[in-house]
């Protein structure tokens, strides 16, 4: 791992920021405290990310844009949605239903594909956003609400999955940001990092040897994700997702006829746990600056890892769900038709958009970092959104 960065070198906290880093720090200490000083990672994420009324997604902060942390998609160009919401219109003309979008951000990806989709005159019955931050529902709702005009009405948010549900399931990093372990190779073998609190600041710490003896099973599982693997070096630090196979198995739970986009930063497997990997992708974000120690600002920065994308797959077909396709984030929103769309616009629009498209479809941008992977039930067809690269034999 690269040195802790100075916290000089950081923007200053505002007194309600500090505050809140107080308050969660003292939240995951009180944890400790009542966990023998040591709790896995993936419990620190959890609390750090979603702890009611303190967690970076639970406060009310700006998240997203320039006035954020850090830009997604739908924030860099509506031109995205639009190519997504073109792979909508496809695939409710086959199911029928309605959209169920989970993590919605801003909502400004929600209020352009509502506004693309009405364009197509193929609105869904109902376009559902499952979201557990008041905050964010509250910003949800008046983005959409500028942005579909009349066609809001369709938006509906909801606290659970639906018991039943057809038509498109779509989450845009959403997978990234579910509570991941972090191991360490010692010995030839996995071993569980977790946090401990040093007297001054959050920290690595191995498992006492109480925890390592309970952890068996937690081995198990990660062992049996790198069989097969070309060997990783000693010291090799990496991450491990094991809540997809639960989030996955709940979605295809409600589905019926229905087809699952997930979009994120991420890799195969094989890639993903690559030798020359060796720090993992583990990242915090603070005001669009990425930092490889996690533990600066509990609260305030929102923490990330790549999604192994094997394992998404794996989880999907354990669920009862079908792998449609894996592409690249440039060839899906090829595939459906953002080069076009962009034509449409004049000149000055055009030359606005030159950087957006850039940084959405170029290798060194996000065009190849971010995958599309889209999982089946009920429906069985190829998808114009996968037409131009298929990634699936490299899962």
């Amino acid at each position: 791992m690269t040195p802790e960065p100075s916290v000089s070198t950081l923007p200053a906290l505002s007194p309600g920021e500090a505050a809140q880093v107080a308050a969660v720090t003292a939240h995951i200490r009180t944890e400790l405290e009542h966990s023998d000083g040591w709790i896995p990672f993936e419990r620190y994420m959890e609390l750090a990310l979603y702890a009611p009324a303190l967690g970076y997604y639970s406060a009310g902060a700006t998240k997203f844009g320039v006035a954020g942390d850090f830009v997604t998609a739908p924030e860099i160009s509506d031109l995205f949605a639009g190519a997504v919401a073109a792979q909508f219109a496809e695939i409710l003309q086959e199911t029928g239903g309605g959209v169920l979008e989970l993590g919605a951000g801003t909502g400004r990806f929600a209020g352009a594909a509502l506004r693309s989709l009405a364009d197509r005159r193929l609105l869904p019955d109902a376009y559902s956003i499952l979201e557990v931050s008041a905050d964010l529902i509250a910003r949800q709702r008046d983005a959409v609400a500028s942005m579909a005009g009349g066609f809001a009405s369709r938006a509906t948010w909801l606290s659970r999955l639906p018991k039943t549900f057809s038509g498109v399931v779509f989450a845009n990093e959403v997978l990234d940001a579910l509570p991941c372990d972090r191991f360490v190779i010692a010995n030839g073998q996995p071993e569980r990092l977790g946090v401990q609190w040093d007297g001054r600041r959050f920290g690595w710490a191995a498992c006492s040897a109480a925890a390592a003896a309970a952890d068996d099973a937690w081995r198990e599982r990660v062992t049996a994700a790198l069989a097969g693997l070309a060997p990783l070096p000693e010291g090799y630090c990496g991450e491990v997702c094991l809540n997809v196979e639960a989030w996955i198995a709940g979605i295809a739970a409600a589905l019926e006829r229905a087809v699952v986009i997930l979009i994120d930063y991420g890799l195969p497997r094989r890639h993903y746990y690559h030798p020359e990997r060796s720090a993992g992708t583990l990242r915090a974000h603070f005001r669009h600056r990425a930092l490889d120690d996690p533990f600066w600002y509990p609260g305030l920065c929102d923490l990330s890892a790549w999604v192994d994308f094997t394992r998404v797959a794996e989880a999907g077909q354990a669920a009862g769900l079908e792998l449609a396709g894996f592409t690249t984030q440039a060839a899906f929103l090829l595939a459906n038709g953002i080069g076009e769309q962009a034509s449409t616009l004049s000149a000055r629009g055009q030359a606005e958009q030159a950087h957006a498209l850039r940084q959405l479809l170029l290798p060194g941008e996000m065009g190849e970092a971010v995958k599309v992977m889209m999982l089946s039930k009920g429906v069985d067809r190829a998808w114009q959104g996968l037409a131009l690269v298929d990634l699936r034999d490299s899962l």
